[in-house]
């Protein structure tokens, strides 16, 4: 009897996989931190006997290599991925059997990358699993445009021929169990859901119930922003990446946290934007650790610049350091933990700003208070509608555009407050008057606030994204 455990990384928005038998296992697109797969794998029983790769990843450090190495498993990576390591290379129709009757077939699912390729997992010749990667998703498909600008509308259209394949050559029945799609930037739009199956997708699926013109219309549409630390993770991962470190960084007093800030480095503080607002030391950036903190942070921090992390207790800083991890920011300059007030030195005083709703925002407006509202949302979100006379300059671009936005208290705003509070943290740092709003944006309307419902709306009326 076959299982598959499903590994998730909801930090990034995607999962991995441990498929096998009574006695082997192939582990499908690992991410950097291997200690979870080869405990589950232990859980199991199995031995890890091949580690598969769907694609070269833009979005993480895949633990892949390090995982065949530390297992002794075959390293199963695409034949068209160029890489700088020893590897078993696979190409369409290569076959090889995990445990008796337990099979596993790569097809070549071009799109996502040029290279990209699904696994078709049978049990004694019966579909019972499609690793799809970035290829087949739920509700979607891997957006094609990570790769070179030239080639996205080429890599479009052959994802809509890779997807109706897939739909040609498995079952109804089978499980589509794809790497991206549950917040990753990796997926052209979010899922709706959890879980699917081939004949589901063939029913709901944009890629499988539209003809290639108008797919690929709407595809390149709906595309959304780039996270700036892509660019960082397919050079890593063809390179090889190095085993991850995640041994405690060393403890900074609160000489170190100012002596590092004076340098220019950053002070990333983990803890609730709560906590966050009403007392942090000055200069000091708010990710919270439950929040997206891998994606943001990466996203927004100049690449190699050293991040002392901040946090309420050591397990913080241990679980912020794994999510960095994976996406290549290996080690902390430094730690602290505990109470707050340890962090500044002797006769310096923690900051603070306020926190609001949209509708103290609108109690101050209706005052006839001179005030900056600035919306940090990607542009598609704002496409759906905005606050009238709002400024706008989405979050991963405000740390180089903080002179652009007018003087006065801003007022800073996202669609549920995560964001706002990473840009509140900013512009605090920055020596401005701040007030986040901690509110979801449909409280917008309900406090009668102008938003433009019909401002530009997408073209391609796809899923919305996860509120961030």
């Amino acid at each position: 009897m076959f299982f598959v455990d499903t590994l998730e990384f909801e930090g990034l928005g995607n999962r991995s996989y441990l498929a096998g038998g009574p006695s082997a296992a192939v582990v499908v697109d690992p991410s950097r931190d291997i200690d979870q797969v080869i405990a589950a794998a232990a859980r199991r029983g199995v031995r890890v006997a091949f580690v598969a790769e769907t694609h070269v990843h833009n979005d993480y450090v895949t633990g892949g290599l390090e995982l065949a190495r530390v297992t002794g498993a075959q390293y199963l990576v695409p034949a068209g991925a160029h890489v700088s390591f020893d590897r078993t290379p696979v190409a369409d129709g290569d076959t090889v059997t995990v445990d008796e009757g337990l099979v596993l077939r790569a097809i070549a699912t071009p799109g996502h990358t040029p290279h990209h390729t699904s696994y078709a997992l049978t049990e004694d010749g019966r579909g019972v699993a499609a690793f799809t990667g970035g290829s087949l998703l739920i509700g979607t498909v891997g957006r094609p445009d990570l790769v070179e600008p030239r080639l996205t509308e080429q890599l479009a259209r052959a994802q809509h021929a890779s997807a109706h394949r897939l739909a040609d050559e498995l079952d109804d029945e089978v499980p589509v169990l794809p790497t991206h799609g549950f917040g990753s930037f990796c997926s052209s739009s979010q899922a709706e859901g959890d879980a699917t199956t081939i004949g589901k997708e063939r029913e709901t699926n944009d890629a499988l119930t539209l003809d290639v013109d108008t797919f690929v219309a709407q595809m390149l549409a709906g595309l959304d922003d780039v996270p700036a630390y892509y660019a960082h993770m397919g050079p890593a991962n063809t390179a090889g990446p190095a085993p991850v470190d995640l041994t405690p960084p060393r403890r900074a007093d609160a000489q170190e946290i100012a002596s590092r800030l004076a340098a220019g480095e950053w002070v990333v503080d983990l803890r609730s934007r709560v906590a966050f607002a009403e007392g942090h030391v000055a200069g000091s950036f708010n990710f919270e650790g439950e929040g997206k903190l891998a994606t943001y942070l990466a996203w927004l921090i100049p690449w190699g610049k050293p991040v002392t992390l901040l946090a309420d207790t050591p397990e913080q800083i241990a679980d912020a350091q794994r999510e960095l991890a994976r996406v290549g920011i290996d080690r902390p300059a430094a730690g602290a933990t505990g109470d707050p007030a340890g962090w500044v030195r002797e006769g310096e005083q923690l900051a603070s700003f306020p926190r609001a709703r949209f509708s103290d925002l609108a109690g101050v407006r209706e005052r006839g208070d001179d005030v900056v509202v600035l919306d940090v949302r990607r542009d598609s979100e704002r496409a759906r509608g905005y606050i009238d006379g709002s400024v706008h300059i989405p979050i991963h671009e405000l740390h180089g555009r903080i002179g652009e936005v007018p003087p006065g208290t801003v007022w800073v705003h996202c669609a549920g407050g995560m964001r706002a509070a990473i840009a509140a943290s900013l512009l605090d740092a920055a020596g401005r008057e701040v007030v986040a709003v901690d509110d979801g944006f449909d409280a917008a309307t309900e406090a009668g606030w102008p938003t433009p419902a019909q401002a530009a709306p997408l073209t391609r009326p796809s899923a919305p994204l996860a509120r961030k």
